[in-house]
């Protein structure tokens, strides 16, 4: 993408990888260098930082309609999180959550009230990474926009640790290592 844009105002961002929560002013020269998901990730004077949807309007972008997804008649709970897991993306690599391999396991749970609840383990690249709280928040964020879930938990795991092997064809392919 790599499109050029002045901040049209003051703007809260998440510093990469250090995960700390900053200010850009308006009129910062800012790069994206990533959309996807939702999220913009952009080159800054001070380094890469991540802009959440809710702030789009700063970069003088439309902000999209999140509408709750709608689960097939065939389809399960479970393959709706999957689906919506893959709309999480890193915001360094251009490559969903799910086909990074970073989803280590998805359950949907019924409590006793009948609500279901989708608990999901999840993994980073690297176990320093700041950004894990925010790219759980994400995933969270997401899988409550299914119809019928009432509640999720993204537990960040560290076993097994994650490697290159635990990314999909399809991931590989993006990051052109096929």
């Amino acid at each position: 993408m790599h499109q050029e844009i002045l901040l049209q105002r003051d703007c809260e961002a998440i510093q990469i990888p250090s995960g700390t929560i900053l200010i850009l002013p308006a009129g910062t020269r800012v790069i994206v260098t990533q959309a996807l998901g939702g999220t913009y990730t952009v080159a800054t004077p001070g380094g890469l930082a991540r802009i959440d949807e809710k702030d789009v309007d700063a970069l003088g972008l439309e902000k999209e309609a999140m509408v709750p997804v709608k689960t097939a008649p065939e389809g399960t709970l479970e393959e709706a999180v999957w689906s919506q897991l893959k709309t999480v993306f890193d915001p360094e690599i251009p490559v969903n959550v799910v086909d990074l391999g970073l989803i280590y396991d998805c359950a949907i749970l019924d409590s006793e009230e009948g609500k279901k609840k989708a608990l999901v383990k999840m993994t980073l690249t690297a176990p320093g990474c700041g950004m894990g709280p925010t790219i759980a928040a994400d995933a969270r964020s997401k899988i409550l926009t299914i119809e019928g879930i009432e509640d999720a938990d993204v537990e960040l795991v560290w076993d097994p640790a994650w490697n290159q092997n635990m990314i999909s064809e399809a991931g590989r392919m993006k990051l052109g290592m096929v």
